[in-house]
């Protein structure tokens, strides 16, 4: 019995071993494949993140490390195969949920410049109106302050005014509007 303990943790540990290696080399693929989304939060298949590789390879280390134990301590092969399933269910549940932390620390940090839209932003040079030439303006997106060309269909909004972005006109350029007084209603449409 304590063979079968051994030979299902060496390959776990094989497996564990290899994926680091391969990892470091940087042979494999993404992670967020394996375990079924994109690192976005909960996800309909969550359930299946004990089905990746390093939590199953994880559990079969655990199963045969407790298994071995247990029967070198001479309990019943029974209480060896308990032993030995519950602490790699536990190793499994435990690499799942701790992949799944890792994928949510994922972040590209790239400006969605769509995110503008209807967001406040100051004047930092005049934006000539009629759309016949350019300004910028300075705003804050995804918890930075940003700076984008602007354009009016309206007449000039002088630098230091306060506007709002109505649409995105380009990968680096936004249409804004005077921002709208109080009780005024403000129509974001272009």
């Amino acid at each position: 019995m304590t063979s079968f303990f051994l030979a299902v943790g060496a390959l776990g540990a094989l497996v564990l071993v290899a994926q680091i290696v391969l990892g470091a080399a940087g042979v494999g693929h993404d992670a967020s494949h394996e375990l079924g989304h994109g690192g976005d939060g909960a996800h309909a298949g969550d359930a299946l993140l004990l089905l990746g590789i390093r939590p199953l390879a994880a559990g079969a280390l655990f199963f045969g490390l407790a298994g071995f134990a247990a029967a070198a301590a001479r309990l019943p092969g029974w209480a060896s195969v308990a032993i030995g399933a519950a602490a790699g269910l536990v190793a499994t549940a435990s690499v799942a949920a701790l992949m799944r932390a890792l994928l949510r620390l994922e972040d590209d940090g790239t400006l969605q410049i769509a995110g503008a839209v209807g967001l406040p932003a100051t004047v930092y040079l005049r934006v000539p109106g009629g759309r016949s030439g350019a300004g910028k303006v300075h705003l804050t997106l995804q918890n930075r302050i940003v700076e984008y060309q602007a354009v009016t269909a309206q007449q000039d909004i002088p630098t230091g005014a306060s506007v709002v972005v109505i649409d995105v006109v380009g990968p680096d350029t936004v249409e804004v509007a005077p921002t709208p007084s109080d009780g005024e209603i403000f129509d974001a449409t272009p």
